[in-house]
């Protein structure tokens, strides 16, 4: 008898832990299935918002820009779409004599009366390039398809013999080049700008 009690024993209190064990999966799957709620609309809203952003950052050239009105100072404009202009050949061509010019007064107004200093040559050589591109790309304008490359070569000028060549693959009905040499009484210097057309 005692087996057969602590058998019914054993068998209630394994079916009430059943029964304390299937409630309690009752309480914790709606809890998960409210928290599962929970996160798919914490979710949806997110992706929401980088819909919203992608349409944004697509019409202010890859700005991430919210959409809440405090950003933004008057009314979204429609988004620019541009279109192949299918141009072969260029508006103007590259101004040679003009380039020439910009050349001469930049190394007049960096290097005279200014004796070679092999420490600021490299600097100054890269600022010239700089000078001498800016100011050829503001003659041409806006609306050109050059493409602009600059080569400042200088040195120290001691008798010897120096000789700047180079070699270019380009179309030569449009692409053009402008060179000039400048030298005082310590410095020899060559610019050359290459206008190279681009389609």
């Amino acid at each position: 008898m005692s087996v057969t009690a602590s058998t019914r024993d054993t068998s209630a209190s394994s079916s009430n832990k059943k029964s304390v064990g299937f409630r309690g999966l009752e309480a914790t799957a709606s809890v998960l299935t409210e928290g599962s709620k929970r996160w798919q609309d914490a979710i949806n809203k997110v992706s929401l918002n980088l819909k919203g952003r992608r349409r944004s950052s697509s019409t202010h050239r890859g700005s991430l820009i919210s959409d809440s009105d405090d950003t933004q100072d008057g009314p979204r404009q429609p988004p620019v779409n541009y279109e192949n202009t299918y141009k072969i050949k260029p508006d103007l061509r590259f101004p040679t004599k003009k380039a020439e010019d910009i050349i001469r007064d930049v190394f007049s107004s960096n290097l005279d009366n200014k004796p070679y200093n092999p420490d600021s040559g490299k600097y100054l050589s890269s600022q010239m390039s700089d000078l001498i591109r800016t100011q050829v790309k503001q003659e041409l304008g806006l609306q050109n398809r050059y493409k602009i490359v600059v080569l400042v070569t200088m040195g120290t000028l001691q008798g010897q013999g120096i000789r700047c060549a180079s070699r270019c693959l380009w179309y030569p009905q449009f692409d053009r080049f402008a060179s000039y040499s400048y030298k005082n009484e310590s410095i020899f210097a060559v610019g050359t700008v290459y206008g190279v057309y681009f389609e």
